[in-house]
């Protein structure tokens, strides 16, 4: 055997190892979640399961509710429905595991990006403890339990942005899961804005023919969609939830008027867009990727209608930009202590505490707490436009870390 075939089995061998140090790590979670009620179980996941049941049986897609006590409608756009067709194809328990085995495969691609600059020589070790580091982020444990997609759009449009040189037409991830779920249309502007305009072109291609398709294979669906189910916000469930950490959540549950609401709401959107967005043109300008998907993954989360806890899944991205190469000990215990936020409840806290019902403190109190992953988010908007530049100029200086045009990548 020669040197390098031995390299190659040892390479092999730690990566084997370290695939099975995931799997041990996340299997308390997983088998939580696939053992529980039938009920209780991937709840979202039935929910894409049955929309694709619809479209083979030929039934209204947007006309049906999953049984009870979950009652939940679908409120994809038309094309989800399509693709979920394969998963109406298989059994409820052999949907269950594949979905359950995508979701870690979607994570294990947002990670290999995210950190990519931090892995180092000791990959398959440091990938392995991040991956299960990750898989305990409340928004990814929220994926295993509802079964839900939001890891899967996080790691086709990081893939789509900083992939060096990726083997599909760049902008055909970003297109596809923004016809899936509308809220990646975020990076269409971000397109703009950097004026990437190929990629652009390509994303908007992509969105738009599978936007127009279910009109020629699911035509009254695609109306039923496009002309009623997306114009009723209260079809994803309580907007005044404590899940919903979107800017518009947060304001809903200070139960203003509604007309004062919506006003603050827009300007709210409109600062908090034009702060972010424009962060993110300057992080790509500067050859940071990585934080600029990091921004607009945040956009996607703060300036929708709704976005549950699960949609914080973009979290994953954040802390790899905040880590950047991992040689900066205060990047690093910021990234800690960002990931030890997002692993704890804090949104649940403060419904205990305003439960408690303490004079002052618990309305005040408990309000910013239960609205805290949301707040989190805009805080690490801040951090990545206002903190992370300076460093990322000291980095830009050092010889380890050469710079690299945008466009080569």
């Amino acid at each position: 055997m020669t040197g390098v075939e031995a390299r190659t089995r040892r390479r092999w061998w730690a990566w084997a190892l370290a695939a099975a140090i995931v799997a041990v790590g996340v299997w308390p979670l997983v088998e939580h979640w696939l053992t529980n009620p039938d009920d209780q179980r991937l709840v979202d996941l039935d929910v894409y399961r049955t929309g694709g049941q619809m479209v083979l049986e030929g039934r209204p897609v947007y006309g049906f509710f999953t049984p009870a006590p979950q009652l939940l409608p679908f409120t994809y756009p038309p094309v989800a429905a399509l693709f979920a067709s394969g998963l109406a194809a298989m059994s409820w328990v052999t949907a269950q595991w594949v979905w359950t085995a995508g979701i870690f495969a979607a994570l294990g691609v947002a990670v290999g990006f995210a950190f990519r600059d931090a892995l180092g020589r000791h990959t398959p070790w440091v990938f392995a403890f991040l991956m299960v580091a990750c898989t305990f982020l409340m928004p990814i444990r929220d994926q295993v339990r509802f079964g839900q997609v939001d890891i899967l759009l996080v790691a086709l449009c990081l893939a789509d942005c900083v992939a060096r040189r990726p083997w599909w037409p760049r902008g055909f991830l970003i297109g596809l899961a923004t016809a899936v779920k509308l809220t990646p249309g975020v990076f269409l502007i971000y397109l703009l804005v950097t004026r990437q305009w190929r990629t652009l072109f390509l994303a908007s291609l992509v969105t738009a023919l599978l936007t127009l398709l279910p009109f020629a294979v699911v035509p009254q669906d695609a109306v039923d969609f496009w002309f009623g189910a997306l114009l009723d916000s209260e079809r994803l469930g309580s907007n005044a939830a404590t899940t919903n950490q979107s800017i518009r959540g947060m304001l809903i549950r200070l139960y203003l008027p509604d007309a004062l609401t919506t006003v603050i709401w827009l300007a709210a959107v409109a600062v908090v867009g034009w702060y972010g967005f424009r962060g993110a043109r300057d992080a790509y300008r500067a050859g940071d990727q990585l934080t600029a998907v990091a921004l607009v993954g945040l956009m996607a989360v703060l300036l929708s209608p709704v976005a549950w806890i699960h949609h914080l899944a973009w979290v994953v991205v954040v802390l790899g930009a905040i880590a950047g190469d991992g040689r900066d000990p205060v990047r690093l215990r910021v990234a800690a202590g960002v990931w030890l936020y997002y692993v704890v409840p804090v949104p649940w806290w403060g419904v205990a505490i305003r439960a408690a019902e303490i004079p002052v403190v618990s309305p005040v109190l408990g309000k910013i707490v239960q609205n805290g992953f949301g707040l989190g988010a805009i805080v690490l908007v801040w951090l990545l436009v206002h903190r992370l530049p300076a460093r990322r100029a000291e980095e830009s200086r050092m010889p380890h870390l050469p710079r690299q045009p945008a466009d080569t990548l």
